[in-house]
């Protein structure tokens, strides 16, 4: 108890002396309790060592990284909603999800003058007495006196509180098991074991000082991993301890009389995983879809476009047993191909006309679109995209940083389309849901710092608007300049997304180096996401869904079938066209999307073709094909497809303003690519949409256009058995059944005004939901 007295005598010789004044000047005297409190602090740590009724033994093994951490943790102390927030709780600040140990000891056992933390009396120390509720406390009781966690905390704290040594061992691995399991009913529970690796060659079971999260409410977690299903269908439970955490996938498979399995081919890898996954949960694919659902499916899926009425006679009536492999070829060599798929890498590249001018987003569009028909490796599109620079007129790909125009919109944009990672979080704080931290952000930021740009001219017409760019402008590299670290105020250190090696030596070319690492073959997370994207919009759902959303509490559905098709990408050098033709022939792909179950399973796992509305383009461009009568896009040339309009933009105003963008595209869900994301794309229904195509001045104008295809019709004095035939097979790639063949022939027979009679009956299919949903 020396060091109380002793603290104690100084405190009153300071302030309680009669002559302090003149002996001890007021600053004096305050630099002379800051430093009697330092030592303080410090011998507390010393002194409690040798505290009556310790067991040292005990004490010696508490080790603050490997269990004070993992108590934290396993309490929710350092969670988001707690002393884990960017502000704390409180007055009390720890690392999120305990990111930062070094950090967490010093606000543990130093800030507040050692508050929280009593030494001689663990069990009075704040840290305890409030996470057992014994004084008030915002968060609850966390634990109880007799539990491990109160016994590590109130062992460490006796022993003196001493940081770990340089030999302590640091956490290396962590093993769960299983990693995957399907439990059939009665099997409702599970128990899973934890084993934690250490860096001196031990192992430890840790299940008691783990941490659970589960994805969804269908299971529930005890605390030492037994998992208990609450109803049926697929779960994640994350399962972390300290800095490693590991997926576990659980399906709960109800009991259920096998239903028999379809006459379905297994013609590549694709099936063979698809069909592996669903036997195993019991879940029955749709059969496969007819001829004609997969002609129109492809249509839409590989060019945006419809058939033409003669295209889907033609391919109907070919009794060729492999005219579907033939009709896929022909397709990925149309020029519509490119269009459709350039659209895509438009807008996640932020393709539009305020930042990037007319003529830039015309010549970026029209880059990519050479990328796409050429066939060359993706890889090779992003790396050009990466280390572009020199004139946004000469140079089209240089205009992708014009749409970025600062290093944490460039870092940001870039992580989300080719990592498939969503760093925003980290900006401000440790990521709350994945593995990234604040240095992880500034570190990849800082990659980006020296881009600048030369304006040669910007002929803007709204001055108050610095968003706003109309000319030329050239994109370089400076050899200097960096992105400091708000935290700090120093420069961030540059280095790539997940890799702890910062860049070597002072890097000139930043980008260049980025561009290398980044489509490089051997980057797994770079070729993982592409394939994950060109899954998910030919198939509706992404094996990783969201798409742009890869994180451990997000998995695969099916990562064999990923790591499947990530190798067959890279081994055909990165080609577009390579994959887009292997999924297209596989058996999953072409599955109806009609089931014989409504099972979750089935829908989660490709077990059916998802039901999807047609896209703006898709819708726009199948209005102006049916009715014969194109959309004029104003300064594009007459004929021009909305698929193939390179920006967003309408022509500008008769005052020189950038003019709004197409109102029914707009409606229908085209982006205005102000977000490097495929979420900006929508495709819900809304009211307004179902008045624009009842009542809508797009469907009216196309219908009534002089010389459309219907004035054509009419000019040909078809029967109106025929004539029905022929708007059928336009508008719905099918002849008529004989129900509707019967009554839309007397409807138009029986007209007095025959241009009439026929616009009400293509009104009538534009409207119907088989042309509207692509199945």
């Amino acid at each position: 108890m020396f060091h109380r007295r002793f603290f104690r005598q100084v405190t009153m010789a300071l302030f309680n002396h009669p002559k302090k004044d003149r002996c001890w000047p007021a600053r004096v005297r305050a630099l002379a309790v800051v430093l009697v409190v330092c030592v303080f602090v410090h011998m507390v740590p010393m002194q409690a060592a040798n505290a009556e009724g310790v067991n040292s033994a005990v004490e010696a093994e508490v080790s603050f990284r490997n269990d004070v951490m993992a108590v934290l943790s396993k309490a929710g102390c350092n969670q988001g909603t707690c002393h884990g927030n960017k502000n704390g709780k409180g007055g009390f600040k720890l690392s999120l999800r305990g990111q930062d140990p070094e950090e967490d000891l010093a606000a543990i056992t130093r800030d507040q003058m050692g508050r929280r933390v009593n030494a001689f009396q663990p069990e009075e120390s704040l840290l305890l007495l409030k996470a057992t509720a014994k004084v008030p406390h915002m968060g609850g009781r966390r634990f109880r006196e007799d539990s491990q966690e109160y016994a590590i905390l109130r062992a460490w704290i006796s022993s003196g509180m001493t940081p770990d040594r340089e030999s302590t061992p640091r956490l290396t691995r962590l093993i769960v098991t299983p990693r995957e399991k399907i439990l059939v009913e009665p099997e409702r529970s599970l128990s899973i074991q934890i084993e934690a690796h250490y860096s001196d060659g031990t192992q430890r079971d840790v299940r008691d000082l783990a941490v659970f999260e589960t994805s969804n409410q269908l299971v529930t977690v005890s605390s030492n991993g037994e998992l208990r299903a609450e109803g049926h269908g697929e779960t994640t439970v994350l399962v972390r301890y300290l800095q490693e955490q590991v997926p576990v996938r659980v399906a709960f498979v109800p009991d259920r009389e096998e239903t028999p399995w379809p006459e379905l081919t297994v013609k590549n890898y694709i099936d063979e995983h698809v069909f592996g996954k669903l036997k195993s949960l019991r879940a029955v694919p749709a059969p496969l879809c007819s001829d004609r659902v997969f002609l129109r499916r492809a249509y839409l899926d590989v060019l945006g476009l419809l058939p033409t009425a003669e295209e889907a006679r033609a391919f109907l009536g070919d009794d060729d047993p492999y005219k579907r492999e033939v009709l896929i070829d022909e397709l990925l060599e149309r020029p519509e191909f490119a269009d459709w798929w350039a659209l895509k890498w438009s807008d996640l590249l932020r393709n539009e006309e305020k930042v990037l001018d007319r003529k830039g987003v015309r010549d970026f569009h029209q880059w990519i679109r050479r990328h796409i028909e050429q066939d060359r490796p993706l890889n090779e599109l992003v790396h050009e995209l990466i280390s572009a620079r020199g004139s946004t007129y000469v140079v089209p790909a240089a205009n992708y940083y014009r749409a970025h125009r600062d290093p944490v919109t460039r870092a940001e944009s870039a992580a989300q389309v080719f990592l498939g990672t969503r760093l925003q979080c980290a900006k401000c704080h440790n990521h709350p849901f994945d593995r990234w931290t604040q240095d992880d952000y500034y570190g990849w930021a800082a990659l980006f710092s020296r881009v600048r740009y030369k304006i040669l001219e910007n002929r803007r017409r709204d001055n108050n608007d610095g968003h706003e760019f109309d000319g030329e402008q050239v994109v370089w590299m400076d050899r200097d300049g960096e992105l400091s670290d708000p935290r700090t105020g120093q420069p961030a250190v540059p280095r790539f997304l997940g890799v702890a090696d910062a860049l070597s030596g002072d890097e000139a070319d930043r980008l260049a180096s980025l561009a290398d690492w980044l489509a490089a073959p051997t980057n797994r997370r770079f070729v993982l996401v592409q394939v994950n994207r060109i899954w998910y919009h030919l198939l509706g759902r992404g094996i990783v869904d969201p798409v742009d959303d890869f994180r451990d509490t997000n998995p695969p559905s099916h990562p064999e079938l990923l790591e499947a098709l990530a190798d067959d990408f890279a081994e055909h050098d990165f080609s577009l066209k390579y994959l887009v033709r292997r999924i297209l022939h596989s058996t999953t792909y072409q599955l109806s999307s009609h089931s014989t179950e409504s099972s979750n399973f089935v829908d989660r796992n490709f077990g059916r073709a998802l039901v999807r509305r047609l896209t703006a383009e898709q819708l726009a461009d199948a209005v102006d094909q049916v009715t014969g009568s194109p959309t004029d896009f104003g300064v594009y040339p007459v004929g021009t497809r909305a698929a193939q309009v390179p920006g967003i933009l309408g022509p500008r105003r008769g005052n020189g303003r950038l003019g709004e963008p197409d109102p029914f595209l707009t409606l229908f869900g085209k982006p205005v690519r102000l977000l490097a994301c495929e979420c900006e794309r929508s495709t819900a229904t809304t009211m307004g949409q179902a008045f624009q195509l009842i009542s809508g001045p797009r469907i009216h104008s196309r219908l009534t256009s002089p010389g459309n295809k219907l004035d054509q019709w009419l000019s040909e004095h078809l029967p109106p058995e025929e004539l029905v035939d022929d708007i059928f097979w336009t508008a719905l790639s099918r002849s008529p059944t004989e129900e509707e063949r019967q009554r839309f022939s007397v409807y138009l027979g029986s007209a007095s005004d025959p241009r009439a009679a026929l616009e009400d009956v293509t009104w009538a299919l534009l409207n119907s939901k088989e042309f509207l949903l692509r199945h």
